[in-house]
């Protein structure tokens, strides 16, 4: 089961604030790391992990339906990287 925004939304307003101010903190939090991102930055939260925007070049693809050779544009993505605590908190849970 996936972690939404609005399970972190009742888990800040399990901290003591309002419903609104809760809404209001995780909405800020991600427009300033959608912000960091498209800016190119990399957002790094220690003890979690790093978000990281790397440039893809052109390259040659494939439909999968048909087969079909074609081009792919450059693009930029978006990538995670786990600290090491993460890796080692997630590893120990098993």
């Amino acid at each position: 089961m996936a972690l939404t925004k609005n399970k972190i939304v009742e888990h800040v307003n399990e901290l003591g604030f309002t419903k609104k101010k809760s809404v209001e903190i995780v909405e800020s939090l991600l427009e300033i790391i959608k912000d960091s991102l498209e800016k190119g930055d990399d957002v790094l939260v220690s003890g979690f992990g790093k978000f990281c925007v790397k440039e893809k070049s052109t390259r040659r693809g494939r439909n999968p339906a048909t087969g079909d050779d074609l081009l792919l544009d450059e693009r930029n993505v978006v990538t995670f990287k786990c600290s090491g605590k993460l890796r080692e908190s997630i590893n120990n849970g098993k």
